[in-house]
């Protein structure tokens, strides 16, 4: 059959030598991934074969074997899995993966240390790759279910790969390494070594279903011939807690993952009655880059009786636990079951329900018992979990009880909504929050001023997500959550009859000023009144008590739904001399044409609250020229 050669693209050839040049410590790390990839070949055959059964396959002995030959110096895992086509070799193993590359090679070469390089190495779909960390050259023989030929892929990593069909070829795929030459110094990395291959196989992949067997070499001194099983092949989950270890966890999520990291937690669950099933979950310590992505795949890993059905079954979780891996094994599902039939089924549907009570309530745990690994937690999946109040209001008291918020108390710590409610000030009605994309920008933002003057604790969001829920949650315990960029702020934590009588004066007395303002800004605003948020800036724009924050209209336009754009409120701050000032002409300047300059002024004052909140006026050459016509005026 004739040989076609290809060249890799440049990022792949970039990490193809970055893995041929490697210096990390673990290379052995390359027979975990060739033995995982073989695992999932093996599964994806047991489940075609029990979704069809007029495929002709034989499951009698399906299995992962490991051949070593110290004088050719090559290593082969093969397996009797489903295979791939030669189109499939081509997408799948041709390519270092279909995206992400990019990505990956920046954070390869930006790693900080060897552990953290070494982690990354099952991301991407380059598992295979990592073959080329002790071998000059890997070559691939697969055969798919049901197909007559056969494809050979070859690479000594340089650059480009050659693909040919072949007539010869048993079902299932063998990848052979051609190690690189022995190193008299380091026996450790002796992979021809029977005793090396032990070790690996028990340390990262005893908990694989399959058997995992060594052809034993005559030269080793091997009294038999007889492949020998190195893994145990119990499912974990299976297992009682004092049998296993936190390394064989670990190991597994991995597996279940492609993380490569361990997990932050460990949450098992057996449940024992009518309907019996064990689960084994994972909280990663590490967020992964694509968590809030269309393409992101969630699920959790579904066996029924310990066969592997489905190796994301997104219906076990809701989508703001999305972050979550693991498997459940049930003992009374279908093992011919669609992903459209699990998500009507009554049993899934409780599994999701336990399930996610059982997260929440070990991240609830966590939070009381190990503060520092929660903090972790929450900064990387905590913008996720606040998803869950807005979709899932009977877990909404349960999600609220493990969430944090960056305040304006003393101190970098986060905050509980209960601790809010706690140190709440005498004759405070509510819980008070502001959103921004910064910290810092909310904590400048002109709406924050009679707070800061009071001392009263403002909650400050930044997450995307705090724009939709604090709507939908609306109060907690009783206390209101109000944005203090919203309606009126009457702060009852001081104050009396002398403060609401001297309110009443100054608003008589400006209520000329604010009518005219009013009609000289209508296209741009819905009302102008006088503020009580305000110590420091002259005004600011607030939206009114029920409507759409600017950022909520331009994340539903983002989204492609049409929203109204709708008018705010211009309040002004009548302790600050431009606002008196302001008054006073408007007092003095009684005719239409001395009112002109005036009402420019009234537009930047405008201008100038919306730039203050972050915001961009709606004419903004416009703006930039009164601005810089008022300068020039100054200069005379």
């Amino acid at each position: 059959m004739s040989t076609e050669t290809f060249e890799f693209q440049v990022e792949a050839r970039q990490l193809l030598q970055l893995m041929i040049h490697s210096v990390y410590s673990n290379k052995d790390v390359f027979l975990r991934e060739l033995v995982s990839n073989a695992s999932d070949a093996l599964d994806k055959l047991r489940l075609a074969a029990l979704r069809d059964d007029g495929l002709d396959v034989d499951l009698s002995d399906l299995h992962i074997q490991i051949d070593v030959d110290p004088e050719a110096r090559t290593l082969t895992v093969r397996d009797n899995g489903i295979g791939m086509s030669y189109g499939e070799v081509g997408t799948l193993i041709g390519t270092i993966a279909n995206s992400g590359t990019a990505a990956l090679l920046k954070e390869l070469e930006e790693a900080k240390d060897e552990a953290g390089a070494e982690g990354l190495i099952g991301r991407f779909g380059i598992g295979f790759y990592a073959g080329f960390m002790v071998a000059d050259e890997m070559t691939l023989v697969t055969r798919r279910l049901g197909e007559s030929s056969g494809t050979r892929w070859s690479s000594r990593g340089e650059g480009t790969y050659s693909l040919e069909k072949v007539e010869e070829a048993p079902q299932g795929t063998s990848v052979t390494l051609h190690l690189k030459p022995a190193d008299p110094e380091n026996q450790l990395h002796d992979y021809t070594s029977t005793w090396k291959i032990r070790e690996i196989v028990k340390r990262y992949s005893d908990f694989i279903t399959w058997p995992i067997r060594l052809v034993p070499q005559a030269g080793d001194g091997e009294e038999t011939a007889e492949p020998e099983t190195l893994n145990s092949r119990k499912a974990l989950w299976a297992r009682s807690r004092e049998e296993v270890s936190a390394d064989e966890y670990h190991e597994l999520y991995k597996h279940v993952s492609h993380d490569w990291r361990d997990p932050l937690e460990t949450i098992r669950l057996q449940a024992e009655g009518t309907f019996e099933y064990q689960a084994l979950l994972f909280l990663p310590a590490h967020a992964p880059h694509d968590l809030f992505t269309r393409d992101f795949r969630r699920g959790l890993q579904l066996y029924v009786r310990r066969v592997l059905i489905m190796d994301d079954c997104e219906a076990l979780l809701p989508p703001y636990l999305r972050f979550v891996k693991g498997v459940v094994d049930a003992q009374d599902l279908s093992l011919n079951v669609s992903r459209e039939i699990l998500q009507q089924d009554r049993h899934i549907r409780m599994i999701q329900r336990r399930l996610t009570k059982k997260v929440l309530s070990s991240v609830k745990e966590m939070k009381a018992n190990d503060p520092e690994k929660y903090a972790t937690f929450w900064r990387e999946f905590g913008a996720v979990l606040k998803e869950g109040l807005l979709g899932d209001p009977d877990n909404r008291d349960a999600i609220l009880a493990v969430t944090s918020f960056v305040s304006t108390h003393e101190g970098d710590e986060p905050t509980t909504l209960q601790q809010y409610i706690e140190r709440m000030k005498d004759g405070q009605e509510h819980i008070y929050y502001l959103t921004g994309e910064s910290r810092q920008s909310i904590e400048n933002s002109p709406h924050m001023e009679v707070f800061k003057a009071r001392g009263v604790e403002v909650l400050l969001l930044t997450d995307p997500v705090d724009e939709v829920w604090v709507d939908a949650v609306g109060e907690f315990e009783g206390r209101q959550l109000r944005s203090v960029a919203k309606g009126e702020i009457d702060l009852d934590v001081q104050g009396g009859e002398q403060e609401d009588s001297a309110r009443q004066e100054q608003d008589e007395s400006y209520a000329g000023l604010l009518e005219w303002m009013k009609e000289q800004l209508g296209e741009e605003v819905k009302d102008v009144r006088l503020s009580t948020r305000l110590t420091v800036s002259p005004a600011c724009v607030v939206s009114d008590a029920h409507d759409l924050t600017p950022a909520l209209e331009n994340m539903y336009r983002a989204m492609g739904q049409e929203v109204p754009v709708t008018k705010r409120i211009l309040e002004l701050n009548p302790g600050h001399a431009l606002v008196r000032g302001l008054q006073q002409a408007y007092a003095e300047q009684t005719g239409q044409e001395d009112r002109a300059e005036l009402a420019e002024t009234a537009q930047l004052l405008h201008g100038l609250a919306v730039l203050a909140e972050g915001g961009q006026p709606k004419e903004p050459a416009r703006f930039v020229k009164l601005v810089a016509e008022r300068l020039e005026r100054t200069l005379r």
